[in-house]
């Protein structure tokens, strides 16, 4: 009986299985590893840290990907072998267990499955993300800091690298704005529907009258900056500031003059870093975030002459994009994916995938 209802189901999962590594392309993701691999056996790669480093990370997000889709394959062949054998059983706990597993490789084969979705242009980049805190005075700063937070322990539970480039403190609590990078493929495409206003509602911890808050952070993600992107900035457009570093620090970063902030002249953004010890070192990382703020800005820009050329209107989707609510009730909700859930403790603590894999296919149908 096992075998007739599930053997169906889990030959599905495998063809659709084969379907996403023929999207992703796992011979030349294969390729790809096998060339990395040889540059890291290059004793001469470690003069050039930054790439050095980057060839590692790339080569560990394939391979720990190559075995992600082995391991499903491998599950999926272990699982058709247990509903055979319990065909004519009726051991009921193995059969939860197997019924737990389908689920769960279900879940990841899912999860793979919004990956092939992500086509976009500078999808496959590493994502840039910077955190503000909006209206709500000391509950904004406070919220703020806890959206980043989300943020660093989602990247967390997935094994992707993240660093902090700048972070300004507010004077109660929390902080008024942060940018830090995910170092990770697909980063930007995996998370650039998280751009956007996100609202908290709860019992404000600064007003002695426990009062209820609703306070506002505004997140932005950008795609890391490539060579090939060509983004030319004059040096007479720029003014370089440097100053003494602030807030937690320790190490020495706030002992010297060493964070630098950069002014670009003609749009009037402002980036800053303070997060080395050397100031050349913050200033590479202030430009490269200036870099990819500018190169976004041109993308924008050649968008909306590219959708007034067609006559197209396009609905703005960087305002408010999700609800945290606390009290009176525990509730987030995404506004445009209408995936929301009750465990507001485990979202807090990172887990939103459910709400980017939402977002990644909304986003497809919206044509963003």
């Amino acid at each position: 009986m096992a075998t007739t209802d599930y053997a169906g189901e889990i030959s599905e999962l495998s063809s659709k299985l084969a379907g996403i590594e023929e999207v992703l392309d796992t011979e030349g993701m294969r390729k790809e590893a096998d060339g990395l691999r040889e540059r890291a056996s290059d004793p001469t790669l470690w003069e050039d840290q930054e790439n050095a480093q980057a060839v590692t990370r790339r080569l560990s997000y394939l391979d720990a990907e190559l075995a992600r889709l082995e391991t499903l394959h491998r599950r999926l062949e272990d699982l058709a072998v247990m509903f055979e054998l319990l065909e004519d059983e009726t051991d009921e706990q193995s059969m939860q267990e197997a019924l737990s597993e389908l689920a769960a490789v279900r879940s990841q084969v899912d999860q793979l499955e919004v990956r092939t979705l992500m086509s976009g242009e500078y999808d496959s980049r590493e994502a840039l993300i910077s955190i503000n805190a909006q209206a709500g005075g000391a509950d904004a700063a406070d919220w703020a800091e806890g959206l980043q937070r989300i943020y660093l322990r989602w990247a967390e539970r997935h094994g992707y690298p993240t660093e902090i480039y700048d972070t300004s403190y507010a004077e109660e609590a929390g902080i008024k704005s942060t940018t830090f990078a995910v170092k990770a493929p697909y980063a930007y495409g995996t998370l650039r529907g998280e751009h956007g206003t996100h609202r908290m509602v709860r019992i404000s911890k600064y007003d002695n009258q426990g009062r209820r808050q609703t306070a506002f952070a505004g997140v932005d993600v950008l795609p890391v900056v490539a060579q090939a992107d060509h983004i030319d900035i004059p040096d007479d457009e720029l003014r370089i500031d440097v100053y003494r570093s602030s807030g937690p620090g320790g190490q020495g970063v706030n002992t010297t003059d060493s964070a630098v902030r950069i002014t670009h002249l003609p749009t009037g953004i402002v980036v800053s870093c303070q997060n080395e010890r050397s100031q050349i070192q913050n200033r590479a990382s202030a430009m490269a975030v200036l870099q990819a703020k500018l190169l976004e800005r041109k993308r924008e820009e050649q968008a909306a002459k590219l959708s007034e050329l067609r006559g197209e209107s396009r609905r703005s989707w960087g305002t408010q994009i999700r609800n945290y609510v606390m009290h009176p009730y525990q509730n987030i909700k995404d506004l445009r994916t209408g995936v929301e859930t009750g465990n507001t403790a485990a979202v807090m603590d990172g887990e939103i995938d459910d709400f980017i894999d939402a977002e990644i296919r909304w986003l497809r149908t919206q044509g963003l």
